[in-house]
Parts: structure tokens; C-alpha cells; sequence
């Protein structure tokens, strides 16, 4: 039997997987006096390493299910592609949040664009269905240039090609082996950005400031906070966020990543039901952050002032920076920390690999160009490339 909200500090809360944003929502939970008991297969994930218990089952084991929902309060997700399946098993017994209903809608870009489109009435790119040979046949001659990417399951640039004409399309549908995939106009952007947005149980909504990102090989690699966007655009962005959720009646933090057009108009791209990478600058630059509105939503608490206190410049840090070519090497995080207004944030990943997400750093400042120095600083210590 769920128990009434407010959850108060002291009870235990399930999280469904232990990668990087687990870790960092455990975290933000013992600060609050709660506990955590993570969900995921395999040997001391990194939320694990800060958590209180761990179940080292798959996400749809029934054992594991059991046990998850039986020893918490309520529960959430730090990864994407948790089975919707699994959330709605766990509702029987526990607060979830976010629900499986809203996560399902998340995992399929085609359902994605067409709820974003249709229910929340929030504009996105020119699309179509793309299922079979005969769908790439019927395909608008007007979606070309554009980009094929797998309805389900890709993340960080992986299962997306690009296509100019409907030849390449049909190669690119045979190198994706044929899966269900959705085809999108390839639009002349300005920027990408993000917002973050979170709803609690009883309909109120807050967003962060909003984002600017950049990413290289499909990987968020910059994110400016708050976006040098005009204060229109910002506030069309968190405006069409807030839509999202209350759309989806949703519980919980949502990312919604947008591309801001040349002409100074914003389509939605996709929406992530979970904390995002973009908006890790809220745990050094706002009054909360991106973790605890995750928290307080799940246990019914208020939300928290999303108020940005210093502007922010985040660099991601993937495995290359651990290689010197293929030989091994560790960063010179003395110098790094050296740099005023660093703040140096480690997933405590056994290895490093090239691509794979390892960490972050946030650099502070009175203003953007302080912070953007500072990140300069930082990404010349680590041979990244000079932050814009």
C-alpha cells in the first residue's frame, strides 16, 4: 500500500539505475536525510558506490521488483530506456514518479513527436514514420535534407544517419537494419538549447533557466547557462516545457531539448523523462538543483526556487582526456582545481573509456565571460576544445 505524501526525511526511496545521474540524485537524498536503494544489474554501479542498498537485478526481474517495491516509499529513474513495464509493476505498490505512462511516450521518438505535436500543441521539425521500403517510397520529397534516426533506444548521436536524398535513405533504413525509425527535416538552426522543467503531484510547475548546448559526435560537450538567447525565446522555452508536462501529467524533472531556428522560432526536438546532462550547472549556479526537484517530487514535497545565483559554463568529460593516444594517463586535476570558480564533478566510473561519460566541470563566474575563461582555463589543461 502506498504511503500518504509528504514523505518525510528518513524513508527510503528506490532509484532504477545506478549510472552518473543515480549517483548524483543519492547524493542530493542523504543531504535531505533520506536513504536510497538502487535498482541495477551488475557490480557497484556508481550509485550504488553512495547509496544505502543495492539490487543487483535486471529491470524488469520480478525478484528484484518485488524487493524495490516492498523496501521503499516511492520510486524513480535516472535512465531513459527503464522499462515502462517495470515503473508500472512498481506503481502497484509505490509512489513512481516519473510514471510509466509518461517514460513510455519518451522512449518512442515517432509517439514523442506526435504528443509533443498534437497534445501538448508545441511546434517540432517536418517528420515522418519511417516502418518499411514502401514508407520510404511515400516519403515528402520536402523532408530531404534530413536525418533518419532509430524510433527507439539511440541516445547521444547512436542510431541517427544523415540522408540528402531518398537513396541514402534507403541505404541508411538497411544500416539501421530495417527497425521501426522516424525521418526529420534537417533544419538551419541558431542554437540548441534545453530546459529543465519539474511538475509535482499536485500540478505545480518550475523550470530552470535555460540552457545552451553544444555537442561533438552527438555528445553534449558545452553547456552555457543561462542561454544567450534573446529573453523572448527564453521564455517561449519554458513556456512550451511547461506545456510538455502538464500535457503528459507528468510528475517529476523532464528535459526538453529545443533548436532555436535562424529566424528566432523554437520546434522541439526531444524530451528526456529523467535529469539531464545539460542541466548539471544547477548544482553549482542555482539555489537547488536539477536532483533535488527530482527528489521533492517523488516525495511530495514543494518544489524548490530554481533561481540561477552565477552564470555557468559546464564542460562534460568523457574517457579521451584519461589517453594519451592509446596510452593511459590521469588529468591534472591539481591544475584544474587551481582554476578559480572550477568545480570538479567525478562519476567514480571504474574505467575510462573514449566516449564514455565520466564526469563534469562547472565553472562560475560574476558573469558569462568570467565563466566562459575560466572553462577556457580548464579545457587548454585538458587538451579539450576551446569552449564558444
Amino acid at each position: 500500500m502506498q504511503k500518504k505524501l509528504p514523505l518525510n526525511p528518513g524513508e527510503m526511496l528506490g532509484m532504477m539505475g545506478g549510472g552518473q545521474l543515480g549517483r548524483m540524485f543519492a547524493i542530493e537524498a542523504a543531504y535531505m536525510g533520506y536513504h536510497v536503494t538502487v535498482l541495477e544489474p551488475g557490480e557497484l554501479p556508481p550509485a550504488a558506490e553512495v547509496s544505502l542498498k543495492h539490487i543487483a537485478e535486471p529491470y524488469l526481474s520480478d525478484t528484484g521488483l518485488t524487493r524495490l517495491a516492498q523496501e521503499t516509499s516511492a520510486v524513480s529513474t535516472e535512465f531513459e530506456n527503464v522499462p515502462a513495464e517495470a515503473l508500472n509493476r512498481l506503481a502497484q505498490d509505490a509512489f513512481v514518479a516519473p510514471p510509466g505512462s509518461a517514460v513510455a511516450v519518451a522512449q518512442d521518438r515517432n509517439d514523442e513527436k506526435q504528443f509533443i505535436e498534437q497534445q501538448a500543441h508545441v511546434p517540432v521539425a517536418p517528420h515522418c514514420h519511417i516502418r518499411s521500403v514502401e514508407d520510404i517510397e511515400k516519403a515528402d520529397e520536402k523532408l530531404f535534407p534530413a536525418i533518419l534516426k532509430t524510433a527507439r533506444l539511440g541516445y547521444d548521436g547512436k542510431g541517427q544517419v544523415l540522408v540528402d536524398n531518398r537513396q541514402a535513405l534507403r541505404e541508411a533504413f538497411d544500416e539501421l537494419k530495417g527497425v521501426d525509425c522516424i525521418l526529420e527535416k534537417r533544419l538551419e538552426l541558431f542554437k540548441e538549447v534545453s530546459v529543465i522543467v519539474a511538475r509535482s503531484h499536485d500540478g505545480q510547475t518550475a523550470t530552470f533557466p535555460v540552457c545552451e548546448n553544444k555537442h561533438r559526435n552527438g555528445i553534449l560537450a558545452v553547456t552555457v547557462m543561462p542561454a544567450r538567447v534573446s529573453d523572448e525565446v527564453s521564455a517561449k522555452a519554458r513556456q512550451y516545457a511547461t506545456q510538455i508536462v502538464d500535457a503528459l501529467h507528468y510528475v517529476g524533472v523532464l528535459c526538453v531539448e529545443f533548436f532555436v531556428l535562424k529566424d528566432g522560432s523554437l520546434v522541439a526536438n526531444e524530451m528526456a523523462p529523467r535529469p539531464h546532462n545539460s542541466g548539471h550547472a544547477t548544482i553549482d549556479a542555482c539555489w537547488s538543483n536539477q536532483f533535488e526537484q527530482q527528489l521533492r517530487c517523488m516525495t511530495g514535497q514543494p518544489l524548490a526556487d530554481t533561481t540561477q545565483h552565477s552564470p555557468a559554463v559546464m564542460l562534460n568529460l568523457l574517457g579521451d582526456i584519461w589517453f594519451d593516444g592509446e596510452n593511459r594517463r590521469e588529468p591534472d586535476w591539481s591544475a584544474v582545481l587551481a582554476v578559480p570558480g572550477a568545480k570538479l564533478h567525478l562519476y567514480g566510473k571504474a574505467q575510462a573509456r573514449k566516449a564514455r561519460k565520466m564526469g563534469h566541470i562547472t565553472c562560475v563566474g560574476k558573469t558569462i565571460e568570467e565563466a566562459m575563461q575560466r572553462a577556457k582555463a580548464c579545457a587548454k589543461i585538458l587538451d579539450l576544445p576551446e569552449p564558444q
